[in-house]
């Protein structure tokens, strides 16, 4: 076996089993999940028909790159999303449909990493487990960058040694963060280019979030945006991962794309075509249309940020938070993280998920311990309900958080 297997940490929700395995829900009270980023709105109709009209599709074995009008209505999306000019986004160049970014973030760092070099992925933390567990098995020594209320929960760029920035190959960056929420600026971006030309390395930089957002005039900015912004029309060492999980409520259909440089598309194409991971015709016909589609994702948004609304005023008064620039999360100091997910489990019935459990332990500290991420991906009435009852927990304990 691959030695590196060894070295993979339990994933997150595993770990949750093994904390709540001796505990028991309250009886009296139904059980309102807000642990996992599972979007739970209805998926769109119009997608699910066109799964169904395109099941004949299922008697040819399709091309990893996609058919061109997949691609093509991606470069479309891109261009509009981030108000590019015409043609800057070529489709058969700049644009490689994938199986959900999860499989094609992992599958980047295997095609990327050099394993000749002593190398280094980058990433924030707390992050998605999947950078950590891509990093390592493709050889390669992950490094966390601590974001906390300090750095505006992002990572620190100019607290990196030269040392380290001359070892790092990949630099993943989120944005909208997970769990933060925290958007990067288009500075923030142009700076992280600056440093990859200084350094030669690549910015993976993972944008899934990229349109569940709050402030309906501003939606985050994004890392080709940046690049073409700056005159880097080539969108050289840029590559950005989008998803249709979170934006069309569909993560069962692991659908999403990488856009980026032509010179990184062209190898990472190779890597796939060998890797099997072609998309399905059905659910390209279906991605299709939904990349074409705006007004369910605007509906998905509504949902979205009439949760923040109903849960913040009810935990303000005994958690200190505020609404995140974007995604949909909630990221509370709650003192001791795995106590308070146990306690308000056997009381109150709500699950939520330790931030240590989303983070790993570094020279300047955890900055995951002691928070909890609340994903408000329940309805509504369920989210506005596990609202009250953990201010209730809360206010029955004679700490507070803050």
């Amino acid at each position: 076996m691959n030695p590196s297997l060894s070295a993979l940490k339990p994933y997150p929700f595993e770990r949750l089993r093994a904390l709540l395995a001796h505990s028991q829900p309250n009886p009296q009270l139904a059980l309102i999940g807000l642990q996992i980023g599972e979007p739970r709105h209805p998926a769109p109709a119009f997608i699910e028909q066109a799964l169904i009209k395109h099941m004949r599709g299922l008697g040819h074995y399709p091309l990893t790159a996609g058919i061109p009008e997949l691609r093509q209505s991606i470069a479309e999306w891109v261009t509009r999303r981030f108000k590019l000019p015409n043609d800057s986004i070529n489709a058969d160049t700049m644009i490689l449909p994938v199986n959900g970014t999860r499989e094609a973030l992992f599958s980047f760092v295997q095609a990327v990493v050099d394993r000749s070099e002593p190398a280094a992925v980058l990433m924030p933390n707390p992050f998605y487990q999947i950078y950590e567990g891509a990093a390592l098995l493709a050889g390669a020594e992950p490094v966390f960058l601590n974001t906390t209320a300090a750095t505006q929960y992002l990572p620190d760029l100019e607290s990196i040694s030269a040392e380290t920035w001359k070892r790092c190959q990949i630099l993943f960056l989120c944005s909208p963060g997970n769990p933060t929420g925290a958007v990067m600026s288009l500075d923030y971006f142009k700076r992280a280019l600056e440093l990859a030309d200084q350094y030669d390395f690549v910015i993976a930089s993972d944008e899934c979030y990229s349109d569940i957002y709050l402030n309906e005039e501003n939606p985050p900015t994004g890392l080709i945006q940046t690049a073409i912004a700056c005159g880097r029309t080539d969108l050289s060492r840029c590559m950005a991962f989008y998803s249709l999980s979170k934006r069309s409520s569909v993560p069962g259909l692991r659908s999403g794309f990488v856009a980026g440089d032509p010179k990184l598309i062209k190898p990472f194409l190779l890597y796939r075509t060998y890797h099997g991971c072609a998309m399905p015709p059905p659910t390209q016909q279906a991605s299709l249309l939904a990349w074409n589609d705006e007004s369910h994702v605007s509906e998905n948004r509504k949902l979205y940020q009439a949760k923040f609304a109903a849960m913040i005023p009810i935990l303000q008064p005994v958690l200190n938070i505020s609404a995140p620039d974007a995604g949909f999360y909630l990221w509370p100091y709650v003192g001791d993280d795995e106590h308070f997910t146990r306690e308000l489990y056997e009381q109150s019935s709500v699950m939520v998920l330790p931030g240590r459990y989303l983070s790993r332990q570094t020279h300047q500290g955890d900055p995951g311990k002691g928070h909890v991420r609340l994903s408000l991906t329940a309805s509504i009435d369920e989210c506005r309900l596990a609202a009250e009852r953990i201010r209730t927990y809360i206010e029955s304990k004679s700490f507070k958080p803050f």
